[in-house]
């Protein structure tokens, strides 16, 4: 059985998907691009503010499934430039202090959704 998890904290889909689904103990959050919930804006100033907003909307699903980044066990990162990696990595890594951060990749794509710079997906245990 499945449970659709859904906030308005976090952009709605802009496509035939969900934010999350929790299926029996394993949350699995659609990737998140940096589009403000409140405003519905992209934030593309730069990569560090536009991975933070990526990272707030991934903590928003995260609250209303009522867990947090320790709970993350894989995360994907899709990015449009490597040379973009150390920034948004600092972010990324700043939302795992003290925690125990979990499996990822990072790829490098051709395009995101709305032409970003990064989207992050991921899959927690709770």
């Amino acid at each position: 059985m499945k449970k659709i998890i859904k906030t308005t904290h976090a952009p709605a889909p802009i496509g035939p998907y969900n934010q999350a689904i929790l299926s029996e103990n394993t949350l699995y959050i659609s990737g998140q691009i940096a589009i403000n919930p409140l405003t519905n804006e992209l934030i593309l100033s730069d990569i560090q503010s536009e991975t933070k907003q990526v990272m707030e909307n991934l903590k928003a699903i995260l609250k209303e499934a009522k867990t947090d980044f320790s709970a993350v066990v894989k995360s994907s990162i899709f990015i449009s430039d490597m040379n973009n990696f150390a920034a948004i990595n600092a972010v990324y890594g700043s939302y795992f202090e003290g925690l125990i951060a979990p499996a990822r990749e990072t790829v490098e794509v051709s395009v995101l959704p709305k032409n970003v710079n990064v989207e992050i997906s991921m899959i927690a245990v709770i």
